[in-house]
């Protein structure tokens, strides 16, 4: 698979076509994990590893599962790498597992997962879908990531508060306090989420925008080279 192929489903990964800013799916855990940066992050990888282990597991059956079984093959497939992933957060970041809560099992009911398993890994190899849930799954943990950033700042008043219940105890020193920050709790309760994921929509869509006026710009920069013109036959 070419160079070209790669970086196209990176750039649709993360920008053209990002799950959260584009496609709106996944809204569900989206706004309701956001609340910090560690809670993003959290969901974000476990998301990521979900979306880059089933595609990759689609992709290997692809061609063995019958078109009347596939939709629940392909959700049983998600099931067992969640249900691996909730086990091993549950060994390791046990905290973390209970603050995200339900919203890590119900990772399987997430339409991105499905949805790249059914548009790409079935059609797709192995590498190739592997990658395309990496990409997929990097871009919402963006999303997540900034949100949760933003929420906690304006909300609390503080940045990368609790790192160590995903990163250990190096993070507890991480945290940043804004210095007599008067706190904006209605950021950390789901309308502001709502509000936050809207400015972040709306600056990517300012973002194309500007890109796409660059290159017409510069299309219509470009110098019109002279045409030939041959004239045969003879004029009376």
């Amino acid at each position: 698979m070419s160079e070209n192929l790669y970086l196209k489903i990176a750039l649709d990964g993360l920008w053209r076509n990002n799950t959260a800013t584009v496609q709106l799916l996944g809204l569900c855990p989206l706004l309701a994990c956001s609340g910090s940066v560690v809670n993003g992050l959290g969901l974000g990888l476990a998301t990521t590893v979900a979306l880059a282990t089933s595609n990759a597991a689609v992709s290997l059956v692809r061609n063995q599962v019958p078109d009347t079984i596939r939709i629940p093959t392909f959700v049983m497939i998600i099931a067992a790498f969640v249900s691996c992933i909730e086990l091993v957060m549950h060994a390791y970041t046990y905290q973390l597992y209970q603050v995200l809560g339900i919203f890590i099992p119900l990772i399987v009911t997430n339409c991105a997962l499905l949805g790249r398993a059914e548009a790409f890994a079935s059609k797709n190899p192995v590498a190739a879908s592997a990658f395309d849930g990496l990409m997929i799954g990097t871009g919402f943990t963006l999303v997540l990531v900034l949100l949760g950033g933003m929420r906690e700042l304006i909300g609390n008043g503080t940045l990368f508060s609790n790192m160590h219940l995903l990163l250990g105890d190096m993070a507890r020193s991480w945290t940043i306090t804004l210095p007599n920050y008067h706190k904006f709790l209605f950021f950390i309760l789901p309308p502001g989420a709502f509000i936050c994921l809207g400015f972040i929509i709306a600056g990517k869509n300012v973002i194309d925008g500007r890109m796409k006026a660059r290159a017409v710009l510069a299309e219509q920069a470009k110098p019109v080279g002279s045409k030939r013109v041959r004239t045969t036959g003879h004029i009376a």
